[in-house]
This record gives C-alpha cells, sequence and structure tokens, in this order.
C-alpha cells in the first residue's frame, strides 16, 4: 500500500525499509511503498547519519547533498556560514547540508607555529579558537629575542605576537630600550689614607645590541652592575678623602672611561655616570666635624684679628690727626657730648678744666 508524506521547504528526508536505506526525497509530495519509513532532516542542521556513513554514501545523489568534512589530528577546520565564524571542528568527521545555508571552510595546520592562514584578527580572541593559540605582547618600547625549541629564530619589535599552540616550545626575552638608571648604593670603601667611606654612584645606560645582551650574556644587568663596582673600587682607592671630596667630578669621568668598553661587551651603551653621595662612617665623621670646626674658628681668629688691626690702626691715624690739629679736637669733643648727650638725661660739668677731661674724669669714675 504507498503512502504520501510532505517534506517541507528547508528539509529532506531519508528512506528506509527494514532499517535498510533507499533513497533520498526532497521537498514536495513524495510516495512511500511498503514497509518504507522516511526520516526528516533540516537542512540548516549538522548531518548526523542514522547507520554507518560509508553505506549511505553509495547514494551518489545523497553524497552530492552533502559537505563532508575529514579533521586529522594537528588540524582545525574554522566553520563560517553566511560569511560569520560559526564554530571549529577538531580531529574527526563532520557532515553538513548543501543548499539552504552557504558554509565556508578554512583548514588550520596546528603542527606549525606561524599563523599563515586568513583569519579576521577579531576571532582571535574568540574563545572557541583562542585555547589553541599562545599571545605574546612586547612593549613600543622593548624588543625581544623569539626562542623556538629554545633556539634563537628572530628579532621581535614591539607588538602583538600570535602562535599555534603545539608541542613546539616558543619563549621571548625582552629587553628595554629606553634610557634606565643603574645605582651603586652604600657601596662602602677605603681612600688611600684608609678612610672609610660609603658611596652612593649611579650610571645611565641603554641597550643598544638586544641580541649580545639577552644571547651573548646572562643577566646583563648585574654584570653591568659588578662592572661598575670593580671599576669605581679602583678608583677610589687610589685618592686620599681629601682628593676624593675635590675631584669627584674627575673620577666619575674616569669611571666612565673606564667601564665603556666593559659595556659594550653586554650590548649596554653607558651615557653617563656620577657620585651622588660620599657618606663617612663611624668615628670618620666626627673627626671631619672636628676638623671643620677646627678650620672655622682660625677662619673667625683670623678676622677678628684682622679687624682688630685695622680698627688700632683707625684709632692712631684718628689721635695722631686731632694732636695736628686743635680744630679736629674741638669736633671730636662735640662728637662725644652728642653720644653721651643721646645716652644720658643730664649731666653737670664745672668750669674747672677742659671739657674732655672733665668727662674722662666722669667715665672713669674719679
Amino acid at each position: 500500500m504507498m503512502k504520501r508524506v510532505r517534506i517541507n521547504v528547508g528539509e529532506v528526508g531519508l528512506v528506509f525499509k527494514r532499517g535498510d536505506y533507499k533513497r533520498v526525497i526532497t521537498q514536495g509530495k513524495n510516495w512511500l511503498g511498503f514497509g518504507e519509513r522516511v526520516l526528516t532532516y533540516n537542512l540548516a542542521h549538522a548531518f548526523v547519519a542514522p547507520k554507518t556513513l560509508e553505506l549511505l554514501l553509495k547514494d551518489e545523489v545523497l553524497e552530492a547533498m552533502l559537505d563532508i568534512i575529514e579533521v586529522k589530528d594537528g588540524e582545525l577546520v574554522l566553520v563560517y556560514e553566511k560569511g560569520s565564524f560559526k564554530t571549529v571542528l577538531t580531529a574527526g568527521r563532520y557532515v553538513y547540508w548543501k543548499g539552504l545555508i552557504n558554509r565556508e571552510y578554512t583548514r588550520v595546520d596546528l603542527s606549525k607555529i606561524y599563523i599563515t592562514e586568513n583569519i579576521d584578527k577579531a576571532l582571535f580572541s574568540n574563545y572557541e579558537l583562542s585555547k589553541y593559540i599562545r599571545v605574546f605582547e612586547v612593549a613600543a618600547y622593548e624588543k625581544a629575542i623569539l626562542l623556538v625549541d629554545d633556539v634563537y629564530t628572530k628579532t621581535l619589535d614591539g607588538g602583538t605576537y600570535r602562535f599555534w599552540r603545539n608541542d613546539t616550545t616558543i619563549k621571548i626575552a625582552k629587553a628595554d630600550l629606553r634610557q634606565l638608571q643603574l645605582e651603586i648604593a652604600g657601596q662602602e670603601l677605603l681612600t688611600k689614607d684608609k678612610a672609610a667611606i660609603r658611596i652612593n654612584f649611579y650610571t645611565q645606560y641603554k641597550v643598544t645590541d638586544i641580541e649580545k645582551a639577552l644571547l651573548g650574556n646572562k643577566d646583563y644587568e648585574k654584570q653591568l652592575y659588578i662592572a661598575m663596582q670593580l671599576v669605581l673600587r679602583a678608583y677610589i682607592g687610589t685618592y686620599t678623602l681629601d682628593e676624593l671630596l675635590e675631584r669627584k667630578e674627575n673620577i666619575a669621568e674616569a669611571v666612565f672611561e673606564d667601564v665603556k668598553a666593559s659595556a659594550s661587551k653586554l650590548g649596554v651603551s653607558v651615557l653617563s655616570c656620577g657620585i651622588r653621595d660620599v657618606i663617612l662612617t663611624g668615628d670618620m665623621k666626627e673627626i671631619m666635624n672636628q676638623v671643620l670646626v677646627a678650620q672655622k674658628k682660625a677662619q673667625a681668629n683670623t678676622i677678628t684679628r684682622r679687624e682688630e688691626t685695622a680698627s688700632t690702626r683707625s684709632l692712631l691715624n684718628t689721635a695722631k690727626l686731632m694732636e695736628e690739629n686743635n680744630m679736629l679736637y674741638k669736633l671730636k669733643e662735640m662728637e662725644y657730648v652728642e653720644k653721651i648727650a643721646e645716652k644720658i638725661g643730664e649731666i653737670t660739668v664745672s668750669g674747672n678744666g677742659g671739657m674732655v677731661t672733665q668727662l674722662k674724669e666722669i667715665f672713669s669714675g674719679k
């Protein structure tokens, strides 16, 4: 007995009889024979075969209606529907209906590290895809070396770098290309005259050869620190404390010239050096304070003696002039009276003797 079935738009039917596949039927009215049944599928969805797919694919009509995607180990397939990313397919077999939805497929080889496939960068942040990607950031002021399986491959400028995630080991080592400053703080040293001091020293430098700095040397910053430390120690030991305090700038220049060659071997260019502080330690600080106080006292005594000598000389010159000039003597009398009058309310002077003589007697207590 014949039975009529209808297949709607966007659907397809597979006809079976006693479990065996017979044929595919499409949109419209279709007739089924005795014992036949139909399984209906939505063309918008992936096709999940009800029986072994190889048996169904013997029907060339059905095979022509299907996209069969084989994904091998170490591969991915990106599925796009109507131009938009849909999903990521991992190892396995996937079957999609043709006709209703336009699908595109991008195959990815995960065995390589570089992403050479034509993939929109916006997809790299999509979780389905991002878990298969390694990301490295190099700042605009940095450079980096790329190591693949611990072998130097190339130098990277600033930017974002992505590689496929697989068993290959990828590392990057970065260096800051900006002007940097290295501080040698609290360095305890002995001067030529055995004075114990602490020095704070600084140097400004830049990394100029990243391959030499990162590949040719281990911890180039620590090595630069030690080189500066040794050169500084060698120079300080040749100066007395007084010479050191007087010639700080000269010592810094000498250290700068000496350390340039060592720095170039580290891939670094030294730009400048300087002594920031010279700190006296323990008893040396007390001794220097005493020396400084003694020096200042001696300077003060010298100035006092100089002023006293000048004052005496001035008095002597005045006395000689007064002796030679009676009018000047009288003027001096008036000057004394004026000064006394400013401080004393009333003075009585008798007629005996000169005014200056009487004033002298008053102030001498006679």
